[in-house]
């Protein structure tokens, strides 16, 4: 069975955040269960997260949520082991909406690290407003 592997451990980062102000709009938002807060990137195009674990780890589901206008029209995943290179491991398109939409990863490689790519925004001004985000998967053998 698949479960979150983003822990107190992972590292994350993004591209930008609105006038650089992460008290109101910061990247921990997208992981704090609260469905009042998200991430909100400033604008521009092609933003991004990047989540490093603290082991190796296999990715089998994304689970992301944005704010309908501010969505992703294309993603790509990107993965990379820990001396490695990015690689693209998957591509998918979110629809335009509120809800927590899923896509499942197939035959995805052992990384270390994963970064989502938002490309094509909703918005015409390029920003990304992201509520919940989680990588399900299991540890590498």
């Amino acid at each position: 069975m698949a479960s979150s592997l983003i822990c107190s451990e992972t590292q994350s980062r993004v591209s930008s955040v609105l006038n650089r102000d992460v008290k109101q709009f910061g990247k921990k938002y997208m992981f704090d269960c609260n469905e009042e807060t998200c991430w909100n990137s400033d604008q521009g195009e092609c933003q991004w997260v990047s989540l490093e674990f603290p082991q190796s780890v296999k990715v089998s589901e994304l689970k992301v949520q944005f704010q309908g206008g501010f969505s992703a029209k294309t993603c790509r995943l990107h993965g990379c082991p820990k001396d490695g290179s990015y690689t693209e491991i998957s591509l998918f398109y979110p629809e335009d909406n509120n809800c927590l939409q899923s896509f499942p990863i197939q035959e995805a490689p052992a990384v270390d690290k994963v970064k989502i790519m938002f490309e094509n925004s909703a918005d015409f001004f390029g920003r990304i407003i992201v509520y919940s985000l989680d990588v399900l998967g299991g540890k590498a053998s």
